[in-house]
């Protein structure tokens, strides 16, 4: 089975904890300042965890960690990568309150946001973004599905497949 719906989305399974981190951090080798990475899934999916392979990946020095109290958290990352904006948005329950923590700054900042529970506001998310839902599959396997929404998305889709999987076919 390939790991890919469309040459714009990628679908395939996390065996781990250990392996979602390793895959985000591979990801995060390919962003840079503006990037916005939405999350979406259940309690448990591996959102967090997601965040913290992003992290590793921009050589961010000190542990990530949910910020489900604080909302946000800026990580300065090892340069030439731009800070990492974990935005954890379980508390949100509008789009208004979203706007009242200043997550528009956030959005269009010069950092890379990663937001947990961007479903959540939906309609304040740039249209050209990064969108990964993360579904139990059993205890430790989680199924990712990660859809481009934007030229610069689907390019990096394009990038981090042949980082990831090697060359693969877009048509198969």
């Amino acid at each position: 089975m390939s790991p890919i719906l469309t040459p714009h989305t990628l679908d395939f399974i996390s065996h781990s904890p250990a392996q979602t981190r390793r895959i985000a951090a591979r990801l995060a080798t390919l962003l840079r300042a503006g990037d916005v990475v939405c999350l979406e899934g259940e309690l448990g999916t591996g959102k967090t965890c997601f965040v913290q392979g992003m992290g590793q990946g921009l050589g961010v020095k000190v542990p990530v960690k949910s910020p489900s109290f604080t909302l946000i958290n800026e990580y300065p990352a090892t340069p030439p990568f731009p800070p990492l904006y974990h935005i954890d948005l379980y508390r949100i329950k509008s789009v208004e309150a979203a706007l009242a923590i200043g997550i528009e700054e956030y959005l269009y900042g010069e950092g890379i946001c990663a937001i947990e529970w961007a479903e959540r506001v939906q309609r304040i998310i740039p249209p050209a973004c990064l969108w990964i839902t993360l579904r139990h599959l059993n205890e430790t396997k989680r199924n990712l599905v990660m859809q481009a929404n934007g030229e610069r998305y689907e390019i990096l889709i394009q990038q981090f497949r042949e980082l990831a999987f090697g060359h693969v076919s877009s048509q198969t």
